[in-house]
């Protein structure tokens, strides 16, 4: 069974999805005694404004629009990291690009669905998939540490359109 997808299917409330992982990111903070500082927390909202996976340049880019200032790149980065520490982001290898986690602090499958088309991202969590990933790894007496599976096709909106033609997604309306 599939849950928790963020594909784009419905109307969709991003100032809901940004507001409850900015929530958890807090709760995770304070329980970690780790700072959310303001560079950081505006990393994290530009990573929930869209499901659409960010690169450090494109972050770089958009926290320089918000703040009217240039933004070096080692601040990106270390905003970037620190979020991958505390599991409130994922970087998505084949697209050298991150994207906010709706299961942080919580072991889950890191399955990400992205759309080739619009380029919407979703990650699910998959309880026979862990279970699957364990037992292959426990097969070949390998000690699973951590994996991610970036599967490509089409999102609803996109599957539904017409051939060739981008779908107006939330994000786009």
């Amino acid at each position: 069974m599939l849950t928790n997808s963020r594909l784009v299917h419905q109307p969709h409330d991003h100032g809901r999805c940004i507001n409850a992982a900015l929530s958890r990111a807090r709760e995770l903070c304070a329980a970690k005694n780790a700072r959310l500082t303001p560079t950081r927390e505006a990393v994290l909202r530009l990573l929930w404004q869209s499901h659409q996976p960010l690169g450090a340049y494109q972050l770089q880019d958009q926290l320089a629009k918000l703040s009217g200032k240039t933004v070096a790149p080692p601040t990106v980065y270390r905003a970037i990291e620190f979020l991958l520490q505390l599991q409130l982001i994922h970087r998505l290898a084949s697209l050298n690009a991150y994207i906010g986690c709706p299961f942080p602090g919580s072991n889950h499958s890191n399955l990400f669905l992205i759309c080739t088309v619009c380029g919407s991202a979703a990650e699910v969590a998959h309880n026979s998939l862990n279970e699957l990933l364990q037992k292959a790894s426990d097969k070949a007496n390998f000690t699973l540490q951590d994996q991610t599976l970036e599967l490509f096709g089409l999102c609803p909106n996109c599957s539904l359109a017409a051939p060739g033609e981008k779908a107006a997604t939330s994000e786009n309306t």
